[in-house]
């Protein structure tokens, strides 16, 4: 079974690409949860967001937004002396904003899903690349909806991680054409 090269070789990274990388979402609370990773990716491998990704979980009550928006400094310094997760304090403290941001346009558009995909007529993206080194590491499109979560107060959260978080959520399939996922 062929898959994207980016993988291959890894059983975890294996398992993430075959079940869901590229598989579209539609829930918030999943939604919520690759913005964090892929803000916490940021200078990182994949490879260590997903190792510690049962460990995100339970930190951040399971990407509930309403409890992390509530976070205070007791809260954060809890998160600072976690193993389990990525210890740095502006990302984390950039993952209590995003969740206040978040409601904002839950409450605005009705659910985060609704915005995101709005961006694309709620449409998948599919792109033919041949190799993992044609695929860009940011589009027009990353660039636009960075640029608008900025303006909404949104931080850590440039156009190559959103870039990355399109691909998670399959807003862009970027599958390789020989990859068994393309659709």
């Amino acid at each position: 079974m062929k898959r994207c090269d980016w993988c291959e070789g890894n059983t975890l990274q294996m398992d993430y690409h075959d079940n869901e990388w590229g598989v579209p979402v539609f829930l918030d609370t999943i939604h919520f949860e690759f913005l964090v990773l892929e803000s916490m990716q940021s200078g990182l491998s994949w490879q260590t967001i997903l190792m510690k990704r049962e460990s995100f979980r339970q930190a951040f009550d399971y990407y509930d937004c309403k409890k992390i928006a509530e976070y205070d400094e007791d809260k954060i310094n809890e998160l600072l002396n976690n193993a389990g997760i990525i210890r740095h304090r502006k990302k984390i403290e950039s993952v209590i904003n995003n969740a206040k941001q978040f409601l904002v346009i839950q409450k605005d558009f009705g659910s985060f899903s609704q915005y995101i995909w709005n961006f694309t007529a709620n449409k998948t993206l599919t792109n033919h690349y041949n190799s993992s080194t044609e695929v860009p590491s940011k589009s027009d499109l990353s660039e636009l909806i960075s640029i608008d979560l900025k303006k909404r107060g949104f931080k850590f959260l440039g156009p190559v991680t959103i870039y990355s978080y399109l691909q998670a959520v399959g807003i862009i399939d970027d599958h390789l054409n020989d990859c068994f996922k393309k659709q």
